[in-house]
């Protein structure tokens, strides 16, 4: 049971980085892909109808680490109390500015908070990771510029895909110098994990720069994906030695009784949760369109 759900925990957290990876890349590069109002609206219309819906993810993450890992949620979030706290700021700002830019006379303010609320989990979430792993600052930051980095190339790439016109060539545009800044950062901050996943994830970064040239977007948008997942299970693979100095998986865990519970809640739960956001972007997958 612990080893099943600390799987279920990692899976949780990857879902959480690969599709709230895209909605922060978009939050952060509309302002860059867009000339004007209209441009402005596509661009956040891509994630209007599934922003808020990728966030249940980490809801869900952090519910099952409090409830299957007491000890470790206790130990992380308490150690990284203002980093956390910086990024709930963070989410609740771009939410704000996302659901009130369409109300207000004037939305730069709002489209400011968008970019801000983006741009700070992005940073911070890859700081608290590395910095659990590495108890580095060097390491805090590279792990922090990493996923900030490839947070714009996810976006950028997902802009490209699901937008028509002016807006996809700049994305296509911002794609390119993302990945430019991406893959060196990505050398640097995965090589101190040393493990294969990571290798494969620096591999996946490459290809996704190489897919977008070639206006591939589908398939970039893949290896951008690819190389999150490959990244989070690269991350997990260390935490699962320890997921906290000195505490073990087995020191961290509820009780047999608590886990078996959990177990039987998730089986009927998790299934409808991936079949609903499923549909949604089955709904949702065609590309916004442009003028221009």
């Amino acid at each position: 049971m612990i080893e099943l759900w600390f799987t279920i925990i990692a899976f949780l957290w990857t879902g959480y980085f690969v599709l709230e990876g895209f909605d922060f890349g978009v939050g952060m590069l509309s302002p860059l892909v867009s000339r004007n109002a209209t441009e402005q609206r596509a661009a956040l219309q891509t994630i209007g109808p599934v922003w808020d819906g990728n966030e249940v993810w980490l809801i869900t993450a952090v519910g099952a680490m409090f409830a299957a890992f007491p000890a470790w949620y206790a130990g992380v979030f308490s150690a990284f109390y203002l980093p956390v706290t910086l990024v709930l700021v963070g989410l609740i700002v771009r939410g704000v500015g996302l659901e009130w830019r369409g109300k207000v006379a004037n939305p730069a303010w709002c489209d400011l908070g968008i970019v801000v609320g983006s741009a700070l989990p992005a940073f911070l979430w890859g700081s608290v990771f590395a910095d659990l792993l590495f108890d580095s600052a060097l390491a805090a930051l590279a792990g922090g510029a990493f996923t900030l980095a490839v947070c714009a190339l996810h976006g950028a790439v997902f802009l490209a895909l699901k937008t028509t016109g002016p807006v996809r060539r700049r994305a296509r545009t911002a794609a390119m110098i993302a990945g430019g800044v991406t893959v060196p950062v990505a050398v640097f901050a995965l090589s101190s994990l040393g493990t294969a996943p990571a290798l494969a994830a620096m591999a996946a970064l490459a290809a996704a720069v190489a897919l977008i040239w070639r206006r591939r977007e589908g398939w970039a948008f893949t290896a951008t994906a690819g190389a999150i997942v490959l990244t989070t299970l690269s991350v997990f693979m260390e935490l699962r030695v320890a997921p906290l100095p000195g505490l073990t998986l087995a020191e961290a865990a509820s009780g047999d009784y608590t886990l078996t519970m959990l177990s039987w809640i998730g089986l009927i739960a998790l299934p409808f949760v991936l079949v609903y956001q499923g549909w949604t972007y089955w709904v949702f997958r065609k590309r916004v369109l442009v003028p221009g």
